[in-house]
């Protein structure tokens, strides 16, 4: 069976070869196994998130609690980084290694959505209820039909994310040389559009991996796979969870 490529790395074409699995695995992958498996990711990123979250907001002030947990920032994102990788490159190993990536990614997300909180209180959840909202949404028009995933809106997609990430690779670059005032990171109307169409590639990624993962299942792929999937599932609602901050935080930047 042909796996429909998706923009998410993690839910690469390459990721669901399915040569030769139905000989080989007596267990199979599901779609509630998946969802099980993506609840149980969610979870875990609130634990590490919950972490962070009241060390920062439990010290005597608020320059005491940044100070606390600025270490966790490093450690969650690099850690969650080093977990990624490790999970992209050994599938057979998400059942261990996508957990380990959601609680350090939850340490990360804990950490940097209480600096968020600090400087624009009540924007961390109104973040979360647009991440959840535009994923129950997206799934909803993805599950009735409403949204069709064809080969020109997986390649328009596709072809978006990688213009978004050479942006922040071109941005990262500039930061080494003292460059930061980018206007993508800027709260005027043009950094706000920017931050809004941003926004919508991040979304429209969720419906390429909930039709990879429709197709993954149907595939009948290994049961590990159903950890792969859910990690890949989690890579996407994190990056949407931090646009849509950092969007709302230039709008209450404008105040």
């Amino acid at each position: 069976m042909n796996i429909t490529r998706t923009s998410n790395p993690v839910l690469s074409k390459t990721a669901f070869n399915t040569r030769s699995y139905a000989t080989t695995y007596t267990e199979t992958m599901t779609l509630n196994g998946t969802i099980n498996k993506s609840v149980a990711m969610l979870l875990l990123v609130i634990v590490g998130a919950l972490y962070t979250w009241n060390m920062f907001f439990g010290a005597v002030n608020l320059e005491a609690g940044s100070v606390l947990v600025s270490k966790w920032i490093a450690i969650g994102g690099i850690g969650g980084f080093i977990a990624a990788l490790i999970t992209i490159f050994k599938r057979s190993w998400a059942y261990i290694t996508a957990p380990i990536y959601a609680v350090l990614e939850g340490l990360f997300l804990g950490a940097v959505s209480a600096f968020f909180e600090a400087s624009y209180p009540g924007i961390v959840i109104q973040a979360i209820a647009l991440t959840f909202g535009t994923m129950f949404i997206l799934l909803l028009g993805y599950r009735t039909g409403l949204i069709k995933v064809t080969k020109k809106f997986r390649a328009g997609v596709i072809a978006a994310t990688g213009a978004v990430a050479l942006v922040y690779i071109i941005s990262i670059i500039f930061s080494f040389f003292g460059v930061n005032n980018l206007i993508i990171y800027s709260n005027g109307v043009l950094g706000i559009g920017i931050s809004l169409v941003i926004v919508g590639i991040a979304a429209l990624n969720l419906v390429l991996d909930f039709d990879f993962i429709a197709k993954g299942s149907e595939a009948g792929l290994p049961k590990y796979m159903e950890w792969y999937a859910a990690f890949g599932l989690m890579v996407t609602l994190i990056w949407l969870y931090i646009e849509l901050l950092r969007l709302l935080s230039k709008f209450a930047g404008r105040d």
